[in-house]
């Protein structure tokens, strides 16, 4: 398998699961989660970066262009964890599963108007069949899926950055919860100072799950971010349906979430399409791995 198909796909099989992890988290502020979850990512990532020796290398990296980028990069992913922990913790995981059923199609278009990338002509199929399978259940939700639009667009346009961004896939990283850090060290500061901080007063299980938010953010998004830099937009859109598939699953099945006849219809075309692009993209390397003997 391709190197960055493996670290694409295991950052949305990791994302899939994260509603039961701030599920369980449920009873601290949404912001808060946020504020903790950069605030211990960019702990951790400088911790990797000092331990790896690669501090001066990184210092390098500081110049005042890449220091916009990532901030707008950070923008954009703080944005997105907001929307996303609020809406799981609101209980709006499918509706949150379907805003990454969507992001896919945000990415391709991204990628085809930005990156001047090109789909295969068989793989117009699947991709007009995704998004069928999204309006469809756009339609049957019945209301405008507002969380579902942030959160694609967020991280669509998240991805764009990163798939232009210089960096690796570590500095990167830092300097985007590094650009976020003091804002949301600042705001965790006031909350334990105006009485309403989470952190050592909810209990010590809900301290070490803040505490280790920084982990379990940072580690998915380092996959993402070396997978972003080594396949194409297209693939990227299309390999993230592993994340919405099983976030639906789990708020259908464990937090039992309305599953519609409407939404059966969708999931299932959606996989069809899945299935499609999966064999067209395999024929396409296998002839082009024959041609090269």
């Amino acid at each position: 398998m391709n190197k960055g198909v493996f670290y694409a796909a295991s950052a949305y099989i990791i994302w899939g699961f994260f509603p039961i992890y701030f599920k369980l988290l449920h009873s601290v502020p949404a912001i808060q989660i946020v504020a903790h979850r950069v605030v211990w990512s960019f702990v951790f990532l400088m911790a990797v970066i000092f331990l790896g020796r690669q501090f001066a290398s990184f210092g390098t990296k500081l110049k005042l262009r890449n220091i916009l980028l990532y901030t707008l990069a950070g923008i954009l992913l703080g944005t997105n964890w907001l929307t996303y922990v609020w809406g799981v913790n609101a209980g709006y995981v499918v509706e949150a599963s379907l805003g990454y059923f969507i992001n896919p199609l945000v990415s391709i278009l991204l990628g085809m108007v930005f990156l001047k990338e090109k789909l295969r002509p068989l793989q117009w199929l699947p991709v007009t069949l995704a998004a069928i399978g999204v309006t469809y259940l756009t339609l049957s939700y019945g209301a405008l899926p507002w969380i579902a639009l942030v959160l694609a667009f967020s991280f669509g346009l998240y991805g764009l950055v990163k798939k232009v961004a210089p960096l690796n896939s570590l500095h990167g990283l830092t300097l985007e919860t590094g650009a976020l850090f003091i804002p949301a060290l600042g705001f965790l500061l006031f909350s334990e100072a105006n009485g309403t901080g989470a952190f050592i007063h909810l209990g010590w299980s809900t301290t070490i799950l803040l505490a280790l938010a920084g982990v379990i953010t940072s580690i998915p998004l380092l996959l993402f971010a070396a997978g972003a830099r080594r396949v194409s937009l297209t693939t990227i859109g299309l390999l993230q349906y592993f994340s919405p598939t099983l976030q639906f699953l789990i708020g259908v099945l464990v937090y039992h979430e309305d599953f519609t006849q409407g939404r059966v219809i969708g999931f299932t075309i959606i996989w069809i399409a899945l299935v499609i692009f999966s064999m067209e993209s395999y024929i396409t390397r296998r002839r082009a791995a024959l041609a090269a003997i």
